[in-house]
Order: structure tokens, then sequence, then C-alpha cells
């Protein structure tokens, strides 16, 4: 009798432990972010208006990056980490790249 008792409250216990899986949650964007890690920009294309500041934040685990636009309107240093921004101040489509890995490319579409 006793072993069933034992039986029962540890299968009780047991149960009474298990717990709801866990939620996975994903920090909403950043607003007019782009993020460069991966050897890509995230997001490749990004829409702004005029007067806004775009952010490219490195984080390649080491890997050195650099943005600069295909017209040369701006261009940020070589940098393995921390980030630069650039602020729009005309509208358009303004493509750019990565200088030591061309086949990384983004725009960013201004509109007034």
């Amino acid at each position: 009798m006793r072993l069933k008792l034992g039986v029962a409250i540890v299968a009780l216990t047991v149960a009474g432990c298990t717990s709801q899986p866990a939620q996975e949650t994903t920090a909403p964007p950043v607003k007019n972010q782009v993020t460069v890690a991966d050897r890509a920009y995230t997001p490749a294309d990004i829409t702004v208006s005029v007067g806004e500041t775009v952010t490219w934040v490195f984080d390649d685990a080491g890997m050195a990056h650099d943005v600069v636009a295909d017209d040369r309107s701006f261009r940020s240093p070589l940098a393995k980490e921390g980030s630069f921004s650039h602020t729009f101040t005309e509208p358009g489509t303004f493509t750019y790249h990565c200088t030591p890995h061309p086949d990384m490319i983004g725009s960013v579409v201004v509109v007034a």
C-alpha cells in the first residue's frame, strides 16, 4: 500500500511540474535600422521619408564591412562593430554596396 501511495504522489508531482513550452519572443525591428551580419544587409531594401536617418549596425562576428553609396553620396568607414548613420535630405533611390564584398548590396528609397 505504501508503495502504491508513493508512486501516486510521484506521478502527481511530475504531472504538476510540466510547463507550457516557452514562447519565442523576437524583438521588433528598430525603425530605420539595417543590420550588417552574415555577409548581408538586413533588410536589404528600406524606405524612409526625407529628413529621416538610417543606421547600419555592424555585427558580423568580427568581419569588416562598409556601406558605400553607388552615387558616392555617403560612405562609412570599414568596421567590424559599431554603427554608421546617414540622414537622407533628398528623395530618390540610393543603392549601396560593401567594398570588400561587392555581392552585398542594398537600397534606401527616400520618399517626400
